[in-house]
């Protein structure tokens, strides 16, 4: 059962925790940063595929770290993390703290001063990444990620969840930055693409468990 004490106040580099419930040594050995949009998006498969996410996430032992937000597929993801008995960590910068409704009932809740060092916080406390569909927000982020991968900056796993084909322009974007040598060889975009949530987690941990680099694009991008 998880422990509801909050430890103090504290402040790292300039980011303030102001919900800790439990000592690092109980934290899930690894956990997924979700990047996703605040708002709902018009076909309810988003939303479901959110929620299987978290479920996932919770019953395969991986935690969840995410954007602080209570609203839309965030909301989503994250309530069903904690409804399933998972640890969820939530990272906002303070100026969106009132304008995406921070999530309070989150286990660790970290408020930043600015975007940039709340993107760096949820790239330490992450092992892996997963994209459902969301907004530009949720574009730059994973952009961010395949760029730093793609230039030897890190290998975390990366999953795009092509929900109901949400992200296929994205990808066939990629396909042609290919076709045209702007992704050449030996600066390939490693990631994988699943189609169903049920798919992620096992995406994941199949490159995690196996300590594995992601497949690179051109197996990926053949398809599009």
């Amino acid at each position: 059962m998880k422990s509801t004490r909050s430890r103090p106040t504290k402040t790292v580099n300039g980011a303030l925790t102001v919900k800790s419930t439990l000592p690092d040594g109980q934290r899930p050995a690894r956990s997924v940063c979700v990047y996703c949009g605040s708002g709902h998006g018009t076909n309810p498969a988003y939303a479901a595929a959110a929620r299987v996410l978290g479920q996932s996430l919770a019953r395969a032992g991986l935690g969840l770290v995410y954007g602080g937000g209570s609203l839309g597929l965030m909301g989503e993801v994250a309530r069903a993390t904690l409804e399933a008995g998972g640890h969820v960590t939530g990272v906002i910068p303070s100026f969106l703290t009132e304008r995406e409704l921070m999530l309070k009932d989150v286990d660790d809740l970290i408020v930043t001063r600015d975007m940039h060092e709340r993107k760096q916080l949820m790239f330490d406390h992450s092992s892996a990444f997963v994209a459902l569909p969301g907004g530009i927000g949720t574009l730059e982020e994973l952009v961010e990620q395949l760029t730093w991968s793609q230039l030897g900056q890190h290998s975390k796993p990366i999953v795009v969840a092509n929900i109901a084909d949400f992200w296929s322009p994205f990808l066939n974007l990629l396909a042609h930055m290919r076709t045209e040598t702007f992704i050449r060889p030996g600066l390939e975009v490693r990631f994988k693409v699943v189609q169903d949530a049920h798919d992620i987690v096992p995406a994941l941990l199949g490159v995690l468990d196996a300590g594995i680099a992601t497949a690179n694009d051109d197996a990926v991008l053949a398809k599009f």
